[in-house]
């Protein structure tokens, strides 16, 4: 009896782990598997590949996110709804922006050539 009431106290001290601030693996496992399931929402609603979704989201649970991404897909399906226009620009999106608007830049003025003050240099010289 005594070795009960001993262990009573010590099982109650175990079950309040979180206002020791320990957390319970289970509570965080679903809190990440919940924050993966919004972010893959997220990113169907705002009309993105679930690739570009992996790239802005490399912490993020692939299965969670992907769910996410699945159940929002068929949501927006089945009412019929549209996608909204992404703020943030899609990975490597900027870069090729940069790519294409380097390309199409009016080339640099290249300095003028120098080959005529030689030719008057050697005419002098003779």
């Amino acid at each position: 009896m005594k070795r009960l009431l001993l262990a009573l106290p010590l099982l109650a001290a175990l079950s309040a782990c979180e206002q020791l601030g320990i957390d319970d693996p289970a509570k965080l496992a679903a809190a990440k598997e919940a924050e993966g399931k919004a972010i893959g929402s997220a990113c169907r609603h705002a009309m993105r590949a679930i690739e570009d979704c992996y790239t802005l989201n490399p912490k993020a649970l692939k299965a969670a996110v992907y769910a996410g991404w699945l159940e929002m897909d068929a949501y927006m399906r089945d009412n019929k709804l549209e996608g909204i226009v992404p703020v943030v620009p899609r990975p490597g999106a900027v870069k090729a922006k940069a790519d294409e608007d380097e390309a199409t830049a009016k080339p640099a003025e290249k300095p003028a050539e120098k080959a005529p003050e030689k030719a008057a240099d050697k005419a002098k010289s003779h």
